[in-house]
């Protein structure tokens, strides 16, 4: 079933862009548990959802990276995360959402509070 049939891509909002970390989660099915609730975040708050890059092992953030080349060529305005952990499971830093946003003039938005 694709979870995705009820969301329009919309031109007119602006782009919304997930990321996750697999490791960070217990179950497979959280994925697209995650997945959804991204969806329909985007929704509610006006955005439009695109592609939710998944980091599926530890190590070099190749997910990471597409999000970052996505963020940039797409221009996207905003990516959520579930929780900011999967942010700053990348390398520690507590700053981690203050310099993706610097860094790509995106914000982040999270999930959970």
């Amino acid at each position: 079933m694709n979870y995705l049939e009820d969301f329009e891509e919309d031109f007119t909002k602006p782009l919304l862009l997930g990321y996750l970390r697999r490791d960070l989660l217990v179950a497979d099915s959280q994925v697209a548990n995650l997945e959804r609730q991204m969806a329909q975040f985007a929704r509610v708050e006006g955005f439009s959802m695109g592609f939710t890059y998944v980091e599926e092992q530890a190590g070099w953030p190749m997910a990471f990276e597409a999000l970052i080349e996505s963020v940039n060529r797409y221009r996207a305005s905003a990516i959520v995360v579930p929780h900011l952990l999967h942010l700053t499971a990348l390398d520690g830093s507590f700053d981690a959402k203050d310099t993706f946003e610097r860094a790509t003039g995106a914000r982040v938005l999270m999930l959970e509070g």
